[in-house]
């Protein structure tokens, strides 16, 4: 299966990817675990694509792109920013980050993913989650 998303980098539009995944959910009967680490890893990938990508440009689009193989879901999430060095991120758990209202999203996403990846320069992100 492959299947996949488009929409306008609108904040609001947040709900389609939470729609998706809950599509998915239901498709392939996800525990309540894989379902939760799934759900906020997207939409953290979704809310940096649409903030930080595509900087709230209703005119650049987010994709969102779902495929299962035996061991794994991999979604891959794409904006179309000028993208970012994923090798430089801050780390949010040091003292003079603790009090920054950003930086956590791609944190989170390594802690909840099995397997993070980010091509294209950053405007591409994939995110695989093992089949249990």
């Amino acid at each position: 299966m492959n299947t996949e998303i488009n929409f306008p980098s609108k904040i609001e539009n947040i709900t389609l990817a939470e729609k998706f995944i809950d599509d998915i959910s239901v498709e392939y009967r996800l525990g309540t675990e894989i379902y939760g680490n799934i759900l906020v890893a997207i939409i953290e990938a979704v809310n940096n694509a649409i903030l930080h990508g595509n900087k709230f440009d209703p005119r650049k689009n987010v994709k969102v792109i779902f495929t299962k193989d035996t061991r794994n879901l991999t979604f891959k999430i794409f904006d179309q920013g000028t993208g970012f060095d994923s090798t430089n991120i801050p780390d949010p758990t040091i003292s003079e980050n603790l009090e920054n209202p950003h930086g956590r999203g791609i944190f989170l996403m390594r802690h909840l993913a099995d397997e993070v990846n980010f091509f294209d320069n950053g405007r591409e992100v994939e995110l695989k989650f093992k089949l249990k």
